[in-house]
């Protein structure tokens, strides 16, 4: 499998370094993402594409008093996860599971906050990922996709090349709006930090 293919869904041990190496490098532009986010002591969170579970482990410690499940379609991923978040998961405040985005395994009106961070742009059908963290989210609860890489002048020249060779969405900041407004999602909010290329797109259930 091509290194891209470990990034979409990492395997044996070539995928373990692929997470290990994700925890670490997406630390940053997860902690910037989260600040457009507001963490409740006692919020219930879904992880989508929880990867090495880095995020897992930021997400329980702003929710001490909640509850932090993530989803990975990568076995690998929840093994990972799951070693990473041991004493939390021991705890009862994190759990992880095997899923896909677009059949999640939540009642609807379950989340207050879903995030999803360097995941989007490999969902096979990312419009029906979107209406299934809508059905999952509570009223007035928020989607944060949170990426370090988009359709921006910094990566423009990558993004039809990454999209023909790895099918991924490397969409601009009008067709991320779009996203979220065709699924039904309001009140959405874009960032960019132009320097680094990042964006965090933040939308509500109404």
């Amino acid at each position: 499998m091509s290194l891209l293919g470990q990034c979409q869904k990492p395997s044996g041990w070539l995928g373990r370094f692929v997470l290990w190496n994700m925890n670490v490098r997406h630390s940053k532009v997860t902690d910037w993402g989260l600040t457009h986010v507001s963490i409740g002591e006692t919020d219930t969170i879904l992880d989508v594409g929880c990867g090495g579970g880095r995020t897992l482990a930021k997400l329980a410690k702003a929710a001490s008093r909640g509850a932090v499940h993530g989803i990975d379609y990568s076995s690998e991923s929840v093994e990972a996860a799951r070693r990473t978040n041991r004493k939390a998961i021991a705890e009862g405040r994190v759990t992880v599971q095997e899923a896909s985005v677009t059949a999640l395994p939540f009642p609807d009106d379950t989340f207050d906050l879903v995030t999803a961070v360097e995941t989007h742009f490999w969902w096979q059908d990312p419009d029906q990922g979107m209406r299934e963290i809508l059905r999952v989210l509570e009223r007035g609860g928020c989607l944060a996709i949170i990426a370090e890489f988009y359709n921006s002048a910094r990566y423009a020249k990558y993004a039809d090349r990454l999209t023909q060779l790895a099918g991924m969405h490397v969409w601009t900041v009008e067709q991320h709006r779009d996203l979220f407004a065709r699924a039904g999602y309001t009140d959405v909010r874009i960032d960019e930090k132009a320097a680094e290329g990042w964006i965090c797109c933040v939308g509500a259930k109404p």
